[in-house]
């Protein structure tokens, strides 16, 4: 730096980089690095450094992207302790969080450390739960870590080993590491590679440096960081000629602030200002070439665009590719270059190759185990007063109970060991806060909560839940009595408007059915009294389906079959109700449900320490003065008994598991309405404990092998007195809300077919009495006259249709028909007479 230089390529090292960086910054020279990938490093902290390599935090991206990819959810980070270690660990960090995973464990290794120092660090992971080993360190640490982890035994299988692109610039341009013995350090490990391209220009580089290599006995290869130093140069090279050809001038100039203090010898007055630095940034900045590595251009950030990286896989016979991971598409079996020529949202084949993990296993690591700290698993339970059957005892050896069984046998199914010791929570007087005991295990200071611990929303905020184990729900108890029935219960099922709206239907389809059948059949007909009495016969006996006369035409057959459905649908009903009345428990507070419940101005009881509170508070709207909190079933009782007027409550709202067991020992309260939440219990773990995943699926093997239904047959005993079918609470009788859409069906109906009805009994009137004014036409004198005058008039004219109503359709047939046979016969006199006059 003390020459007058116009662009510094390099250094090596991120460490180095950080000094340079600052210098370079005040000289305004422009600082080319192809090597120091830490993402501190950026243009907006240091204006001059331009990164012609691929930044680590897009590395650490692809890592991220391996780790969701096999569902991982935990890695341990074992990384050198400077600023290309932290860096690198804390982008890491970064992208794991947005995958929803962490590094749980941060193994640092002091730089130049010794193998007993890094065997101590791997010892450290190693007892940690997370088998995810994220290696970034140097080329000289690196292959010292897999020998000593070798001899740890972390090389076998159950290991994941993901390794930054260190390895692969060791592999590819040291011939020594890739000796059996290294290789067989490394097996199994996922290894990263910057990638770049195959192309021509590439081809050509390799072959002629291999000549050279050759010619002068040098054993080094090439390896991606060698192709990005080559393109380094060629972009300052490219820029210098630039500058030059835009007519701009090589100057510098002193700085008074770059002066040596007394006794230093950083010679710092022999620095010089370039003062085109700022032309000669924006020069390199507007860099657009292919080179070596493929584009080379930079984004406004001054990284290089299209950061991509081959993943590859370290086997007996060395590396193979499995996939790629680009900035653009994500992983894939297609290289970066392809899909870049597809659109952004064309569908990629998102994934990889098999891979052979360490100890030859071709399956996929859990990725975890227990830890192996001699810690055992803090597992915390409610210590109530009451509901024993559930969680009881106040020490981790007297500890027993239902939810205790199920997570005992859950526990015994892990295909590992876990250790754990009960750590009882409360003093048994009254309930604990359960909210509280799941903050606990989210604050660290327990692993997992036990007990009977609601699946609720709030709750899965700070912890991880398991499959429930039980399911669940807030209901209603109340007292009850029972009363029995009176001489007139069987009016009961329906109101006195449904009673009143149903025989008024029945009236009016014996008088439509009447009116329709009336003119054809003949089991409508008759004296006036008798056709009276088949009315209300036909219709009332249509209820037991015992109606003896037959329909004949087809409006009635059509009004019948409406009408029979009406008649069961009302008959089943009113059965079912009556059924319901005769056997009926009457709620002693009134509350039939939900609704009326929320509605009054009663009490109501709920269990101390539990989320029901809040509930009813939050998302029922209930005012706190009308909550009564609880403790015990006794508690339960006495409330229900005393009811609201003496002190107690009217209801009390719960889950369903404690009300099944207070009805078990109580027989004068009964569910009131149905169970109006869906929710289960399960056990609470930290978040993101993969602890959480294997027991749920423990619990599931209890499920499906009848295991879990036989623990919860031994707990939960059946009630010690009769019970009645809680469907029986808080019966109802039928009103007209059930069924007006019904009778309003069956009303059209019956409209619709009178409407019919009169509409061929006007038309086949009109053409009766055509034919009678054509008969009385042909009579002569004042009676016929008097006859039609009689007829237009309102009084005759209605009694003529009532009249023609009544009469038979088969007798008016006939008279049309003989009145036909009549005109015919005139009609061929007439003729006769005609052709006699005229032969006369």
């Amino acid at each position: 730096m003390e020459k007058n230089v116009v662009a510094v390529i390099g250094p090596q090292s991120s460490e180095i980089g950080h000094v340079i960086s600052q210098v370079v910054n005040e000289l305004h020279v422009p600082l080319l690095s192809f090597a120091a990938t830490d993402p501190t490093l950026s243009a907006s902290e240091y204006p001059y450094f331009i990164r012609t390599t691929t930044s680590d935090y897009f590395q650490m991206n692809a890592v991220a992207s391996i780790v969701d990819y096999y569902q991982w959810k935990r890695v341990t980070a074992i990384y050198v302790d400077d600023d290309y270690g932290r860096g690198g660990v804390s982008a890491l960090g970064d992208a794991l969080a947005l995958k929803r995973a962490q590094v749980s464990y941060k193994a640092a290794i002091p730089p130049n450390s010794d193998t007993d120092v890094i065997r101590d660090v791997l010892f450290r992971a190693n007892m940690m739960e997370s088998r995810i080993m994220v290696v970034h360190v140097n080329p000289d640490t690196g292959l010292r870590v897999f020998s000593a982890a070798k001899k740890l035994q972390m090389m076998t299988s159950g290991y994941v080993w993901i390794v930054t692109d260190w390895l692969a610039a060791v592999l590819d341009s040291s011939p020594a590491s890739r000796d059996p013995k290294n290789i067989s350090n490394i097996q199994g490990v996922i290894v990263l590679r910057q990638h770049t391209p195959d192309s021509d220009a590439k081809k050509k580089f390799i072959s002629r440096w291999n000549t050279v290599a050759r010619n002068r006995s040098m054993t080094s290869g090439l390896n991606s960081y060698a192709f990005y130093a080559y393109d380094s140069v060629w972009a300052v090279a490219r820029s210098v000629d630039q500058f030059l050809n835009a007519g701009q001038q090589i100057n510098f100039s002193t700085d008074p602030r770059l002066h040596d203090p007394n006794g230093t010898t950083l010679r710092l007055s022999t620095l010089k200002i370039f003062d085109g630095g700022d032309q000669m940034l924006q020069q390199l900045l507007l860099t657009n070439f292919t080179g070596l590595t493929g584009p080379v251009r930079f984004d406004s950030s001054g990284n290089l665009v299209r950061p991509a990286y081959d993943i590859l896989n370290v086997g007996p016979s060395g590396a193979s590719l499995v996939g790629y991971w680009s900035n653009y598409s994500g992983l894939s079996v297609s290289a970066p270059e392809i899909l870049y020529q597809m659109p952004s949202n064309a569908s990629s084949d998102y994934q990889l190759k098999n891979v052979v993990w360490p100890g030859d296993s071709t399956d996929i690591p859990r990725g975890w185990v227990f830890p192996n700290n001699g810690q055992p698993l803090r597992v915390g339970i409610p210590v109530k007063p009451s509901f024993k059957t559930l969680v009881s005892g106040s020490s981790p050896d007297t500890v027993r109970g239902y939810c205790i069984d199920v997570f005992k046998s859950a526990i015994k199914l892990l295909p590992y060991p876990v250790p754990y010791q009960f750590v009882p929570i409360g003093d048994g007087t009254k309930n604990p806060s359960y909210v509280g005991i799941v903050g606990m295990v989210a604050s660290n200071t327990l692993d997992v909560a036990v007990g009977d611990f609601a699946i609720v929303r709030n709750g899965t905020r700070l912890a991880e839940y398991t499959q429930p184990y039980i399911d669940s729900g807030l209901v209603i108890v109340a007292p009850v009595k029972h009363v029995s029935s009176s001489a007139w219960a069987f009016l009961k099922p329906f109101t006195w408007e449904m009673w009143f709206v149903t025989g008024a239907l029945f009236v009016l389809v014996g008088i439509v059915v009447w009116l329709l059948e009336h003119r054809t059949n003949e089991e409508f007909r008759g004296p006036p009294r008798n056709q009276i009495i088949t009315i209300f016969w036909f219709s009332f006996s249509t209820m037991f389906f015992s109606h003896r006369q037959n329909t004949g035409t087809a409006l009635g057959r059509f009004v019948l079959i409406i009408w029979m459905f009406v008649v069961l649908i009302i008959t089943s009903s009113y059965t079912a109700s009556l059924t319901s009345i005769l056997t009926v428990q009457q709620l002693a507070t009134g509350i039939t449900g939900l609704d009326s419940l929320i509605s009054s101005s009663l009490p109501i009881g709920y269990q101390t320490g539990k989320f029901t509170k809040k509930y009813l508070m939050i998302n029922l709207n209930i005012p706190e003065s009308r909550l009564v909190h609880l403790n015990t079933i006794q508690e339960y009782a006495d409330a229900l008994t005393r009811g609201p007027k003496n002190g107690g409550v009217a209801a009390i709202i719960d889950e369903k598991p404690y009300i099944d067991i207070f009805l078990s020992h109580y027989c004068n309260f009964k569910i009131v309405g149905q169970q109006f939440t869906r929710e289960g219990w399960g056990f609470a773990f930290q978040k993101e404990s993969p602890l959480a995943a294997d027991m749920s699926t423990a619990i599931l093997q209890l499920s499906e092998s009848g295991k879990l239904q036989s623990i919860h047959d031994e707990w939960f005993t059946k009630p010690s007195c009769a019970t009645d079918d809680e469907s029986n609470l808080g019966a109802t009788r039928l009103g007209l809300g059930s069924f007006w859409g019904l009778f309003l069906i069956c009303a059209l109906i019956c409209l619709l077919a009178l409407v019919m009805f009169f509409i061929q009994v006007c038309w086949q009137y009109k053409q009766y009495s055509n034919s009678e004014d054509a008969d009385e036409s042909s009579a002569a004198g004042a009676d016929g006259a008097g006859k039609r005058q009689r007829r237009l008039s309102g009084l005759g004219s209605f009694k003529e249709i009532v009249k023609f109503v009544d009469m038979k359709e088969e007798e008016i047939m006939k008279k049309s028909t003989k009145r036909r046979s009549g005109e015919k016969d005139n009609h061929a006199a007439g003729l006769s007479y005609a052709q006699s006059v005229a032969s006369a």
